[in-house]
């Protein structure tokens, strides 16, 4: 994508990473060149110099993604409405009733090729199966401007040698889990007993099993249907490490307020809050718990959340990330039965307030109105904690 937006740096070794200063500072991206040296998809920057001292490293350009990947897809939708996104740069489609009107398969998906290359000036890699891992797994076997083909009969011969980690699903735990076992290629991962796989990765092992094997057939989905939502979550990597209470509590309350937000954008609520945290140290740990009760309120999900963290996290660790989600979702409207504990009292006036802020921050533009926990010379509350700041610094709680 870079080249196409500059194009003298085309055959050259480059990478796109996060900001370093942010601490998203690893590789996003990398061209063939930069490939041939080692670089891989998730190396810090300075791993990734080591291996390539003339790398070109980049900033991200998401918007140009986006519009590169939309444009993409109006040409894929020339050719079939059976289009299922994975990730911002990544399709599957079901071609299977465009056959009569656009040839084979694979003379489809080079129309499809040849247009997006002549049109966009951007090359594809397409993998072309009878199920979408091996059409994945086909898509990233040859690069650039390729088009791999996995056919039923074959797909044993042409993929079983390759290594476990090149199959969806496998990511880096999983490949440790199934390396220490002696578990290296798909093949391997084919002919171990699912029952052997579902002990040691639990429902991910028959996951992995069917699709080695071949057997994984869910469909795609339609280019105009909404995939079911089944939690929302949002997370933050922190420019430096903190250890207060106070900074934690505001980061996990600024980001209930996001996942209420896309809560309620879906009319959903949540019937159970996790919090993951990353220390300095690079280890993840997740909390969960169900509520009580439905909730789309950022200040019950953040107290969940951090009542959670305050309980459970050892605190001799300092925070680098933190995100928080919300699982167990049902429609907003949906009757429940309340915990006779619960304060009812306590939770509508939650609800007045943050149904205020979000008015006038639609109204006047996001932030117009922020709560005072929020701003970092401010304390974290006690005792009355719905604490909101209104225009004009006026306080009302």
């Amino acid at each position: 994508m870079e080249t196409a937006l500059n194009p003298e740096l085309k055959g050259k070794p480059v990478a796109v990473c996060g900001k370093a200063e942010d601490r998203h500072g690893i590789v996003l991206a990398k061209s063939e060149a930069a490939k041939k040296y080692g670089v891989k998809t998730g190396d810090v920057i300075w791993q990734a110099k080591n291996k390539c001292r003339d790398l070109i490293v980049l900033e991200p350009h998401f918007d140009e993604y986006v519009k590169y990947g939309k444009a993409a897809r109006r040409i894929y939708y020339d050719f079939t409405d059976m289009i299922e996104p994975f990730g911002m740069d990544e399709c599957w489609l079901d071609v299977t009733a465009s056959e009569k009107l656009f040839g084979s398969d694979r003379e489809i998906a080079y129309k499809i090729k040849e247009r997006v290359k002549k049109e966009l000036g951007i090359t594809l890699s397409v993998g072309v199966s009878f199920n979408k891992t091996f059409a994945k797994l086909g898509s990233d076997m040859k690069k650039p401007d390729a088009i791999t083909v996995i056919r039923r009969s074959e797909f044993k011969e042409k993929i079983w040698n390759l290594p476990a980690c090149d199959m969806l699903w496998v990511g880096r735990s999983t490949y440790k889990t199934l390396k220490r076992y002696g578990i290296l290629t798909i093949g391997d991962i084919a002919k171990t007993p699912v029952d052997t796989l579902v002990s040691l990765l639990g429902k991910n092992g028959e996951l992995l099993w069917k699709c080695a094997n071949g057997y994984e057939n869910s469909e795609v989905s339609d280019f105009l249907s909404t995939p079911e939502i089944k939690s929302v979550g949002r997370g933050i990597t922190l420019v430096s490490d903190i250890t207060e209470n106070d900074e934690i509590y505001r980061v996990i309350l600024s980001l209930s307020h996001e996942v209420s937000r896309e809560l309620r954008k879906h009319r959903l609520s949540a019937g159970g809050v996790q919090i993951s945290v990353k220390s300095n140290e690079l280890k993840s740990v997740q909390f969960q718990k169900k509520t009580n009760f439905l909730t789309q309120n950022a200040r019950e999900i953040s107290d969940l959340a951090f009542s959670l963290f305050d309980e459970r996290y050892d605190r001799e660790l300092p925070v680098r990330a933190i995100s928080v989600r919300a699982f167990d979702l049902l429609e907003s409207d949906c009757a429940v039965q309340l915990d006779m504990f619960f304060d009812i009292e306590k939770h509508i006036k939650r609800e007045k307030i943050e149904k205020a802020m979000l008015s006038i921050n639609e109204k006047y533009g996001k932030n117009t109105v922020k709560e005072a926990t929020l701003f970092c010379d401010t304390k974290m509350p006690k005792g009355k904690t719905d604490c909101i700041l209104l225009p004009k610094s006026k306080v009302m709680g």
